[in-house]
């Protein structure tokens, strides 16, 4: 018997169209399993519309102004956001208030990039084969900035799973990883307790014997994390130097994103034949990938999705803030050649008369 539910099928709570309405935002999210960026918005008040939008191997996303850089398995490329070439696409004209289009890729080859930022200095990415933080640069695969105390050496071997990045004042301020040895991939000798949270400008462990750290995130001075194995949402205090349980998951956490009171959090169903996944205590409960959210004062659960098909693994979620519609085009289809843009006019290609 055929599986007749369509892909991305999903469930939500009732709720959620009307959240994202009050917000005035959209939902990004990466799955590199399915291999997509999906934007999730409100139709109106009880509904939902979501534009899935294909990108080899999804992973870090990050929002800057009117850019948008997602890291691929090869690639980190760079999308602006043209809101009128969105209103004359010529597959759905008039349906976009906002719209993605690429505009630079940077081919960084198989480096297994995961978190992306903004800051100063550039574009900075959690080089997690090299064991390091890097920046991404037009004239190299990557510029090595930093890596852990521990590593003695830049090589492509994965020695510590180095995953989440979070950025303080415009530099990175802290760092996450599942473990703290120097060898090839021996994070997965202690999968389930070996991670750890570590001070980028003093390249000291804050913390440790940590399960599986992900996402960290300033939120009002705040530094929040996702601890992935046991489904734990924890705030750590820069002047005590501990952490509080903030809420307790039924499920496999990873990618997080706040937004005005509200922290939107990736659900993961968790492959039962992965050797990785499959020791750790939240594997039993980990069955649906989807998002939760939570209102950070009062720390309830007030909406949720979860997905029916296609979406197993979640990597990243991001706000698209002041977005109701937004769409995104990849640089696989080649109509994303057909728009053009310059400062003060978009143009489809073949069209005589400039968009203003």
């Amino acid at each position: 018997m055929e599986n007749s539910t369509p892909p991305f099928a999903c469930k939500h709570s009732s709720n959620l169209p009307e959240l994202l309405t009050e917000l005035n935002c959209s939902i990004a999210l990466s799955t590199y399993q399915a291999g997509k960026v999906i934007f999730i918005s409100a139709k109106n008040k009880e509904e939902l519309v979501q534009l899935p939008r294909t990108f080899d191997k999804a992973m870090g996303m990050t929002l800057r102004g009117n850019k948008m850089a997602l890291a691929t398995r090869e690639e980190v490329i760079v999308l602006a956001d043209h809101p009128e070439l969105g209103k004359h696409y010529p597959k759905n004209s008039g349906v976009y208030d906002h719209f993605f289009v690429p505009r630079a890729t940077y081919h960084s080859g198989q480096v297994d990039i995961h978190d992306l930022e903004w800051g100063n200095e550039g574009l900075w990415a959690v080089n997690t084969s090299f064991s390091c933080l890097c920046l991404i640069d037009e004239n190299f695969s990557f510029v090595p900035k930093w890596k852990p105390s521990f590593i003695t050496e830049l090589v492509s071997e994965d020695r510590c799973h180095l995953n989440g990045m979070a950025l303080k004042d415009g530099k990175p301020k802290y760092v996450t990883t599942l473990g703290h040895k120097n060898s090839f991939q021996s994070w997965r000798e202690n999968i389930t307790q070996g991670g750890l949270l570590i001070d980028v400008e003093k390249n000291e462990i804050i913390l440790e014997n940590l399960p599986m750290p992900h996402s960290p995130q300033f939120y009002l001075d705040k530094l929040y994390l996702l601890f992935s194995a046991t489904g734990e949402i924890v705030c750590y205090d820069e002047n005590s130097g501990k952490y509080e349980l903030i809420k307790k998951l039924n499920g496999f956490v990873r990618g997080m994103a706040v937004y005005k009171d509200y922290m939107f959090v990736g659900m993961s169903k968790l492959r039962q034949n992965s050797s990785t996944f499959k020791q750790l205590p939240i594997a039993e409960l980990s069955s649906d990938a989807g998002i939760i959210v939570i209102h950070i004062p009062t720390k309830s659960t007030v909406a949720s999705l979860y997905y029916k098909s296609s979406v197993d693994e979640i990597y990243d979620i991001m706000i698209l803030p002041g977005m109701n519609r937004p769409g995104i085009l990849n640089t696989i289809d080649p109509v994303f050649r057909m728009g053009l843009s310059i400062p003060g006019a978009d143009y489809w290609a073949k069209i005589d008369k400039p968009v203003k």
